[in-house]
């Protein structure tokens, strides 16, 4: 390998950056393992209870606030200490554009909620083929395969009518509808497909894990975190 004279980023060969990136992701260590772990989980159980009422409020400062990640993104992405961070906010980004636009203006129709969520699927795809940004693809491919399972679990249990109309009536009769979705999921077949896909987010999120690179550690916390968010809700529409 050909060694080069200490220089600044400014000036130093952009193939030697991408080496010395790619090297430091290689070498990483427990800590740094665990933080892109534990900032996945956080990042897909936190910021939602945050952006659900503002996006109902105030849906425009939401998507604005996009802009924000954004700008975060870039400055954490630009500095080699803190780029696993900036990583993670830009997948962490493309899932809070996808909830501003879908729970702003398009929650009354469940079927546009899947091809909102995967409005930067391309970008991910064609980034992890170029090596561009594997941890936050990798984080938001974990979110969005997280929001598959559990759009597939509504629709195999019939619990799409109760999203339609919860999202249509006043808030003080919602509570009657949340208890009727909470009482078809407690039939023999809620329960069945909730345990089948529980251990498919399990074994995907484990799987992920158990490689301990870091950009398999985002996706297995974005994974196993939709267990987490998925059994807070359904606690909040159990004590509605």
């Amino acid at each position: 390998m050909i060694s080069y004279p200490p220089t600044p980023n400014a000036v130093r060969p952009a193939s030697t950056i991408k080496v010395a990136t790619a090297t430091s992701f290689q070498t990483a260590s427990a800590a740094q393992r665990w933080l892109v772990f534990g900032g996945a989980i956080f990042l897909v159980s936190v910021p939602v209870f945050f952006e659900a009422p503002l996006v109902r409020l105030f849906p425009w400062l939401s998507l604005l606030a996009t802009a924000g990640w954004v700008g975060l993104s870039i400055i954490f992405s630009s500095k080699l200490k803190t780029q696993i961070l900036g990583e993670l906010l830009t997948g962490f980004t493309w899932t809070w554009l996808a909830g501003s636009l879908y729970w702003g203006w398009l929650r009354w129709e469940p079927t546009l909620h899947l091809p909102i969520e995967a409005i930067a699927l391309p970008i991910a795809l064609w980034g992890l083929t170029r090596g561009w940004c594997k941890i936050g693809n990798c984080f938001y491919l974990g979110s969005l395969f997280g929001t598959v399972v559990t759009d597939v679990y509504f629709y195999l249990v019939d619990l799409i009518p109760y999203w339609r109309q919860v999202m249509v009536v006043e808030p003080d009769m919602a509570q009657a509808i949340l208890h009727q979705a909470v009482a078809q999921v407690q039939t023999p077949w809620g329960l069945s497909w909730v345990a089948v896909l529980a251990i498919l987010l399990l074994s995907v999120g484990i799987v992920s894990f158990r490689s301990q690179k870091l950009h398999w550690l985002a996706f297995s916390g974005a994974v196993l975190s939709t267990i987490l968010v998925d059994s807070l809700f359904w606690l909040a529409a159990s004590l509605a």
